[in-house]
């Protein structure tokens, strides 16, 4: 069952994803040949702490870590570690903040350093993918409008649009319904309502759709060894079209 969010909970939620957009543009300062992406995690929780918010995923089904850090062939899901990322790298920061109750869920993929067309391309892409599915998700239309939306948009690059995760609903808990495939037909699926809170998260490789888990029962990465790609906002529909909480394009970002 898909649930609304009253307007409490919507303005708690608004408040994580401004604690979410100032945390991923100081990580855009951070980036560069020589970090880990375990000294990133320690920014972050410290940061959080320092806020009085929680990293909601840590302890969420056993995930031990404040954020997921997936390089270059790594779909989503990867663990921070103290390997410096190295230049040309391609690495995805993902975190989920509670504050207060509310909650805010956003991806993004850093370049490090000076890296190749094909990343870049592809990023790119990516991101402009996330905000075509974003447009879609207006009060009355149904949830197969954002995934044939990114779809339509991504596949004549020839990438291939990962089919085992997907965007979710949000709020109070991490993952709720309805999921929100990145692929689909328009017209098909429920229908979004005003008061509603998803995330958008395409993820899009290079190569092929398909994916392959690493034994640490997390790290999903591509199965043929391609680049991949995702950018992530959480949104809520209010007067019938898309707001996003995570947004990082605002005036309102914290002085980190």
């Amino acid at each position: 069952m898909i649930q609304r969010k009253s307007q409490r909970e919507i303005e708690l939620m608004k408040e994580a994803g401004i604690l979410v957009a100032s945390i991923h543009k100081k990580i855009a300062g951070m980036i560069e040949p020589g970090i880990s992406t375990k000294e990133i995690d320690n920014f972050v929780e410290k940061t959080l702490e320092k806020y009085g918010a929680k990293a909601a995923q840590k302890g969420y089904q056993g995930y031990k870590f404040a954020t997921c850090a997936s390089v270059n062939d790594e779909i989503c899901h990867g663990f921070p570690r103290k390997e410096k990322l190295e230049e040309g790298d391609i690495v995805t920061m993902d975190f989920v903040v509670d504050l207060n109750g509310g909650l805010a869920d956003s991806a993004w993929t850093y370049e490090v350093g000076s890296v190749s067309e094909e990343a870049k391309k592809l990023n790119q892409v990516t991101k402009e993918a996330l905000y075509k599915g974003i447009e879609q998700a207006k009060h009355g239309n149904r949830i197969g409008d954002i995934g044939a939306a990114i779809q339509n948009y991504v596949e004549p690059f020839g990438y291939g649009i990962v089919r085992d995760f997907a965007g979710h609903g949000i709020g109070p808990t991490i993952h709720e319904e309805p999921n929100i495939p990145h692929y689909g037909k328009a017209g098909k699926g429920p229908r979004l309502k005003e008061g509603t809170v998803i995330t958008i998260e395409p993820m899009i490789n290079t190569g092929g759709w398909q994916s392959k888990m690493d034994n640490n029962g997390w790290t999903a990465r591509t199965k043929d060894g391609s680049l991949s790609s995702q950018y992530e906002h959480t949104l809520v529909i209010q007067n019938g079209e898309p707001i996003i909480t995570t947004e990082q394009n605002r005036e309102d970002l914290l002085d980190l």
